[in-house]
């Protein structure tokens, strides 16, 4: 039975065996350069690169809130690029920038693509970094859109 397993350590490293899907929360205007984002570069060029040119090529695929983009990186490991914050925070900004619905959009799209893959999620705490999400919130979405799916879980905490 599909669960959420709780472990510290690097999302970026995943546990277990088999298919392995690293999913991660991104935002709506293209950016990637603070948080999460920062550890999957250092490990693999391919996540950036293709969320770059999803947004600069926006006006003729899915891009927005809610997408999802799969980069497989390695054999048996792929990154899971979520559209599920809106803009940045800024010193001016007002409200977290997360998007609850987008992400749940988006964890929707990927317990679809995830079975197909025959693949486990490992996760940070997704869309409560610089996002200013609410893992409370979060946490049934996964369980809802991934774990009722058949889909195991894993959410990493980092040391």
């Amino acid at each position: 039975m599909a669960e959420i397993t709780y472990v510290r350590g690097d999302a970026t490293a995943p546990r277990g065996k088999g298919v392995k899907v690293i999913a991660h929360v991104c935002n709506d205007l293209g950016g990637w350069g603070k948080g999460f984002v920062l550890a999957l570069s250092r490990r693999w060029p391919e996540p950036e690169a293709a969320f770059r040119r999803w947004h600069r090529e926006r006006a003729g695929n899915d891009f927005g809130l809610g997408a999802l983009q799969v980069v497989q990186v390695e054999p048996y490991v792929w990154v899971a690029n979520l559209v599920g914050q809106r803009g940045i925070r800024t010193g001016r900004s007002t409200g977290a920038p997360v998007r609850y619905e987008a992400i749940d959009t988006a964890l929707a799209a990927l317990g679809d693509r995830a079975p197909e893959l025959g693949a486990s999620v490992h996760m940070p705490r997704i869309g409560c970094g610089l996002a200013g999400g609410r893992w409370e919130r979060v946490e049934p979405l996964v369980a809802a859109r991934l774990v009722a799916r058949g889909v195991s879980v894993t959410v990493y905490d980092h040391d």
